[in-house]
């Protein structure tokens, strides 16, 4: 089962501020869509709180260490883990997972995927959460695709 980190990013590596991703793209999140559609989505509690609703045709998976912590909804299973996620995954038969975020989300998953795609803005911009440092002795950009605001970074674990 591939492990997939899937984020965008500001020229200054921010992804977040005040719980939101701090700009609109509609070709971004297009692009994000039709490639997580399908899959299961591994997020953090703090970003299922600054989505608006579930994301559609994918089964939202959030993680939070608070036990009592529920959310009432058929597309949505909260567990306290990573590895009690990973293993839903594996269980359920699915080919591969993506995980969106937030900060502490990847920073607890960028040292196990298998892979990143990472769509670089062509802005900086002012927030509070960045995405991890991509160390250049363990991943490989195998490719890339440049669109109107941003450029797609394909990385594959060295």
């Amino acid at each position: 089962m591939g492990k997939i980190l899937i984020a965008a990013a500001s020229k200054n590596n921010i992804i977040g501020k005040d719980g939101k991703l701090p700009w609109y793209s509609k070709e971004e999140t297009e692009h994000f869509k039709k490639t997580t559609t399908g899959f299961p989505v591994i997020m953090g509690s703090k970003s299922w709180e600054g989505l608006d609703n579930p994301l559609v045709n994918r089964v939202n998976i959030v993680i939070t260490r608070n036990k009592s912590f529920q959310i009432e909804h058929k597309d949505v299973i909260v567990f306290n883990s990573l590895e009690e996620a990973f293993d839903y995954c594996r269980n359920s038969g699915f080919e591969k997972i993506f995980i969106i975020g937030g900060g502490e989300i990847f920073k607890q998953t960028i040292d196990i995927a298998d892979g990143i795609i990472l769509s670089r803005m062509n802005f900086e911009a002012d927030g509070d959460v960045s995405f991890p440092e991509i160390n250049n002795e363990k991943w490989k950009e195998i490719s890339s695709r440049k669109f109107t605001d941003f450029t797609v970074h394909y990385y594959i674990r060295k």
